[in-house]
């Protein structure tokens, strides 16, 4: 875990995530990072992640090098009012209220899981994230996006609801990527492979693998 908390000197906007997240139920790799002009960004897990209550018992898993912009918002399950009843009206949240059991509150709204972000996603600005959405290694999410559904490694998504710009590369080169997994490697290594992953050198960086 990152115990830096500001990646550049002088630079108060930008935070590595894992080092200012303290709820045990939010998982963010290493190297990820927020930048927030109109808020602390220490305060990401206050002001970003949202409707996250510990009756569900979710999660929010973010993988290594991701790079989230400011106002991105995660929206968690108790942001769902259940469809099932005829009315959306939340009552079992109002169980004094209305005299109902404590032990049925969660079912005023509809549980769709936890939020799992993989390695390397970028997640533009005030762009939100539903409950139970999975986005895969690579992908971008386009500035003030709502995505509902999940997005597939190194696809490019944008729009309400978020539908599929583009996929960033070929078949065979996602592939390799997925296989490479370099965001796991030691940081020399990744420092040694910069040239490569900034120039998009797919086949220079494969011969490091191992």
């Amino acid at each position: 875990m990152m115990k830096k908390i500001y990646p550049r000197t002088g630079d108060r906007q930008t935070v590595y995530l894992n080092a200012v997240v303290n709820d045990p139920s939010i998982e963010i790799g290493d190297y990820t990072i927020y930048n927030d002009f109109a808020d602390d960004p220490r305060l990401f897990e206050r002001n970003n992640v949202l409707y996250h209550y510990p009756v569900n018992h979710e999660r929010l898993v973010m993988g290594k090098f991701c790079s989230v912009a400011c106002g991105a918002k995660f929206l968690f399950n108790c942001a769902n009012h259940s469809l099932r009843p005829l009315s959306t009206y939340t009552f079992p949240l109002f169980y004094e209220e209305w005299g109902l059991n404590k032990a049925d509150v969660a079912t005023a709204w509809d549980n769709k899981g936890d939020i799992i972000i993989g390695n390397d996603v970028w997640i533009g600005f005030e762009a939100v994230i539903m409950a139970g959405v999975h986005i895969g290694n690579g992908a971008i999410v386009g500035a003030r996006a709502v995505v509902t559904k999940d997005v597939p490694p190194y696809t490019i998504v944008g729009g309400t609801p978020a539908r599929t710009i583009r996929r960033r590369f070929d078949d065979d080169t996602i592939r390799r990527l997925e296989a490479l997994r370099w965001w796991d490697w030691p940081m020399e290594k990744i420092r040694q492979c910069l040239p490569y992953i900034s120039k998009g050198d797919i086949e220079a960086l494969g011969k490091h693998k191992g």
